[in-house]
């Protein structure tokens, strides 16, 4: 018995040497160009599905202003850890060396030279050029992280979700100090908080709905949206409106594209879809790209507002279309985007600037 316990804490041991080794290799371009079946379009498979890699969450900061570099997460050295790929030259370096940590939480700092990630039960904040790490805060014990992290524009808060059984709470944490604060508390699932750009507010769900609640924890209410189950909501790059995902109770109807303004409680119809269950915006919200639940035509689309007219790139073929989290570049001229459609899950980039406009970045 001693033994073993000795051999399980030696193992332990060297698992966390060697996550702390891998952070700071740089792994070679795994990239491999390929004509779609169905599109013909050209699309370049970013990581080899060998292991498996991830895209932050869809409302995350995940492509640099410059299109040059995107953050990840992959499972190549055996534990899950962040990365940074060089566009250009395909190449990936390691950020971390942390047990645990979150894929769908790691997010750019506004300066593009820090990054945000959960590990274990803590938040941290990051160098990309792998100098510091510093822990920002951490769980109380007897909770567990819930669903869901964000950082707001300004980098100067996040909010995270924290849950024990019974019970879900939203926090906002303070950056600088890590000081936190909740906002609020119920015994239903509270998921994808997301900070409002340019106001002190906070979007998150409940199951099938949306809800909006100030820093302070005033205003905490329900939006009035349509009927159904929703996916993927998002603010508007200014803050004044959400766009929503509609997925209608009755299947006969199209899944379609919804506008919310929480300021004057309105609610539009954007568009239908070729039934997508989950879909991003552009910069300017003039784009949205899509994959389509259909499994006769498992696509990835995109979708021009302003015609309502939607244009095939290439076949996603995920197990789960649910799953196929997809990014425009911040110049609009490429999306980048998930799917296990060659057995594991991997990162795949298109090139659309011959369909969509290029968009200003803002800067720093």
């Amino acid at each position: 018995m001693t033994l073993t316990r000795r051999l399980f804490v030696a193992s332990l041991a060297s698992a966390s040497a060697c996550r702390a080794a891998d952070k700071g290799l740089i792994y070679p371009s795994e990239a491999k160009r390929y004509a779609d079946e169905a599109t013909e379009n050209y699309v370049v498979r970013l990581t080899d599905p060998a292991h498996r890699s991830w895209l932050p969450a869809y409302y995350s900061r995940a492509i640099s202003r410059k299109s040059d570099f995107l953050i990840y997460s992959s499972d190549r050295s055996g534990g899950v850890q962040a990365y940074r790929m060089d566009l250009k030259n395909g190449q990936s370096r390691a950020l971390t060396g942390a047990p645990d940590l979150i894929t769908s939480s790691l997010t750019l700092a506004p300066d593009e030279r820090e990054f945000a990630y959960l590990a274990g039960r803590s938040l941290y904040l990051g160098r990309l050029s792998g100098e510091h790490t510093r822990e920002i805060y951490r769980l109380e014990e007897g909770f567990n992280f819930g669903t869901g992290f964000s950082l707001s524009e300004d980098g100067l808060v996040s909010a995270l979700v924290e849950e024990k059984p019974g019970m879900c709470r939203l926090r906002l944490i303070t950056m600088r100090t890590g000081a936190a604060t909740t906002l609020v508390e119920s015994p239903d699932p509270i998921v994808d908080p997301q900070p409002r750009p340019k106001r002190a507010g906070l979007l998150y769900r409940k199951p099938d709905e949306l809800w909006v609640v100030n820093y302070d924890a005033t205003q905490n209410r329900k939006l009035r949206i349509a009927a159904g189950p929703l996916a993927t909501p998002l603010w508007s790059a200014d803050g004044r409106t959400i766009d929503y995902l509609n997925i209608p109770s009755d299947r006969k109807l199209l899944n379609n594209i919804r506008e919310f303004t929480p300021d004057t409680n309105e609610d539009q119809f954007v568009s239908s879809t070729s039934q997508f269950v989950a879909f991003n915006r552009n910069g300017d919200t003039s784009v949205f790209v899509g994959a389509s639940g259909s499994k006769a035509s498992p696509y990835l689309l995109l979708l021009v507002r302003s015609v309502k007219r939607e244009l095939p790139l290439c076949q996603h073929r995920a197990s789960d279309p649910r799953q196929v989290t997809s990014f425009f570049s911040p110049n609009s001229q490429r999306v980048v985007f998930q799917s296990d459609r060659d057995g594991k899950m991997a990162l795949y980039s298109i090139a659309v600037d011959r369909l969509v406009e290029a968009t200003e970045t803002e800067e720093p």
